[in-house]
C-alpha cells in the first residue's frame, strides 16, 4: 500500500463521532492537496476492509455526494444520529462539525 493511502486511511479512521472533513481536507492533510479524488478512491475500494467510517467524508460544500439515494439517506441518518448539524438545505454546517485533524509527527512514522 502506498503511503498516500495508508495516510488516508489513518486519518479517515481518526474522524470522531459527530465531525466530519471533506475528501480534500483529508488529501491536503495525508500530503496532496489536489487528491480529493484518490481520497473518493481509498473509500470506495477499502472502507468494508479497514472499517472505515466512511459516512464521515463530504465535500467541501457539506453536502453529501452518494449518486445512490437511499445510501445518501443513510449517510445523513448516521450523521445526525452522531449529532453533526445540518442546515435546512441539507448541507452540513461545516463551522459547527467540521474535524481539525492536528498532524503529529507519530502519525507518520
Amino acid at each position: 500500500m502506498n503511503p498516500f493511502t495508508e495516510k488516508v486511511i489513518h486519518i479517515i479512521k481518526s474522524i470522531p463521532p459527530g465531525k466530519v472533513m471533506t475528501y480534500g481536507q483529508i488529501a491536503k492533510v495525508a500530503g496532496s492537496p489536489r487528491g480529493a479524488r484518490q481520497v473518493v478512491r481509498v473509500l470506495h475500494t477499502m472502507s468494508s476492509k479497514y472499517n472505515l467510517p466512511w459516512h464521515r467524508v463530504i465535500n467541501v460544500k457539506g453536502e453529501i455526494v452518494i449518486a445512490d439515494e437511499e445510501s445518501a439517506y443513510s449517510q445523513k441518518a448516521m450523521l445526525e444520529a452522531e449529532g453533526v448539524s445540518f442546515f435546512a438545505d441539507g448541507r452540513v454546517d461545516l463551522k459547527k462539525s467540521r474535524y481539525d485533524y492536528k498532524v503529529v509527527e507519530e502519525d507518520w512514522v
